[in-house]
């Protein structure tokens, strides 16, 4: 069902957005015991430094945003509202930033998927940040995991070559934005979250 081609440093090496626009398409693998969760990527969300008032680096670095300043290409994990969210550490060289996974597109284990949501409804499973880490027993223990490194618990890889369109909204639930749209979602896809599910 997918291809196990990871991305090099390289491909998170630059703007948030940018990366965040090509993390469309790219599935997420979940190895969990024996078991393989995976999903397409279908909405992000990329966030800055300083300047960025959302960002959970704007107030500078701390232990808790660390991972934001360092290297490009580890996953940077975090709670809000009681909800691990799953985050990709992408800036370019000497910069700050992460891209927010935002909804998938469940692929294989979904069985298993909507038994760690309690859920039966497959539209519903991945269709948010806190949904998709439920849906995949994500949580810190995998915070800093090189997304560069096959083999691992979890990985971002190449998936299936498909074309789709690509739409563009403000951020979701922020109470200060910055003016470019850096929400991105494939048009016309069901998973993207229920918010702003149009175009």
């Amino acid at each position: 069902m997918h291809t196990v081609e990871v991305f090099s440093k390289k491909f998170y090496k630059r703007d948030p957005a940018l990366v965040a626009r090509d993390m469309l398409g790219k599935t997420l693998i979940r190895k969990l015991d024996s078991r393989i969760l995976s999903g397409k990527i279908v909405e992000t969300e990329a966030y800055y430094g300083r300047s960025d008032p959302a960002s959970r680096a704007y107030k500078g670095r701390k232990r808790f945003n660390e991972l934001m300043f360092l290297d490009a290409g580890r996953f940077f994990i975090y709670m809000v509202h009681a909800n691990w969210l799953l985050n990709i550490v992408a800036h370019m060289e000497a910069s700050v930033g992460a891209v927010l996974i935002r909804a998938l597109e469940p692929l294989e284990g979904i069985e298993v998927m909507k038994k760690n949501r309690d859920t039966k409804d497959k539209r519903d499973l991945t269709s948010g940040p806190g949904k998709l880490t439920k849906a995949l027993a994500i949580t810190n223990e995998l915070n800093g995991i090189d997304v560069t490194r096959t083999n691992e618990q979890l990985m971002l890889v190449r998936g299936e070559i498909e074309s789709f369109s690509i739409g563009s909204s403000p951020r979701i639930g922020v109470k200060a934005d910055l003016p470019q749209e850096l929400r991105f979602y494939i048009k016309r896809n069901i998973f993207v979250s229920r918010y702003l599910r149009t175009g």
